[in-house]
């Protein structure tokens, strides 16, 4: 994370075929419960908008497809959807 603010940050998580993706955007992108700062205490559990794009069900598992685009953000090698466990998602409030 660079020391400019609001700063950057690279988030990682792990898809439903267990690929994991990277993604870096400014610190406001990404919500946390406390914000993001060099003070926070990393790593740490972080959220990023996206939108569900289709939904399916293989071997007892639900699997959306989401994407999140939805402020501009792409992995870094530039792809926007994914496809997730639906227990990975958290409704926004």
């Amino acid at each position: 994370m660079a020391d400019e603010f609001p700063g950057w940050v690279e988030v990682q998580f792990t898809d439903a075929a267990s690929r994991r993706w990277s993604l870096v955007d400014k610190c406001p992108i990404f919500d946390a419960p406390d914000g993001l700062g060099p003070e926070s205490a990393y790593p740490l559990e972080v959220g990023v908008v996206c939108v569900i794009r289709e939904t399916t069900t293989a071997a007892e598992d639900e699997i959306v497809t989401v994407s999140t685009s939805v402020h501009g953000v792409t992995a870094l090698s530039g792809e926007d959807e994914f496809k997730v466990r639906r227990n990975q998602l958290v409704p926004s409030v």
